[in-house]
């Protein structure tokens, strides 16, 4: 199931390709090499979902803006305070992504990000740098004992809760197949 969620984002890159706008962003640095698919652009989060059977898997990467209000290290009480609430948020992802019809069960939460204090892997010049550009990756995993009443997949709760969050591309692997589209706080759902 992992391989699958993993290789979601190549199954479906030529339409990620058609819906890729130009990258713009707020900071005067140069372009890096990963801004190109996948852009770094405050507002903008991805969704990669997979269905497969009873099990559920989603990943979230936003950059930290869009879900704390900055991307610097917290050094502020009033910093580390939004990033605390920020993760615990994050930690409770049945309430996030609105699945009580499909009977779902969080099996594994994985929540990573410079911010959270788990960037010891980085070198120090390499977090320096990223500092200006960070991202919050969450990876969750769902058993889901009525799968098949999974009709769709509501992120209004996600918006409501981190509205700096402008739009969401999703791209899903379901039963009916695959597809990608992009999702709003005025259209926050997606059907499986």
């Amino acid at each position: 199931m992992r391989r699958l969620l993993l290789a979601l984002p190549f199954a479906l890159l030529p339409l990620a390709v058609a819906q890729a706008h130009e990258h713009k962003h707020d900071h005067d640095h140069h372009d890096h090499a990963h801004d190109s698919l996948g852009a770094h652009e405050h507002g903008v989060a991805s969704l990669n979902v997979a269905l497969d059977g009873q099990t559920l898997e989603l990943q979230l990467e936003s950059p930290a803006m869009n879900l704390v209000g900055f991307e610097h290290a917290a050094k502020s009480d009033a910093d580390k305070a939004k990033v605390a609430a920020a993760k615990a948020e994050l930690d409770q992802p049945l309430s996030l992504f609105a699945l009580a019809a499909g009977d779902c069960k969080a099996t594994q939460v994985e929540l990573q990000s410079p911010l959270f204090g788990d960037a010891g892997h980085h070198d120090h010049d390499h977090h320096e740098h990223q500092g200006e550009h960070s991202e919050i990756h969450a990876h969750y995993r769902f058993d889901c004992a009525r799968a098949n009443d999974l009709k769709q997949l509501d992120l209004a709760e996600l918006f409501k809760r981190f509205p700096a969050t402008e739009k969401i591309q999703v791209q899903l692997i379901g039963p009916s197949g695959q597809q990608g589209v992009e999702l709003t706080p005025a259209q926050p759902r997606l059907s499986f």
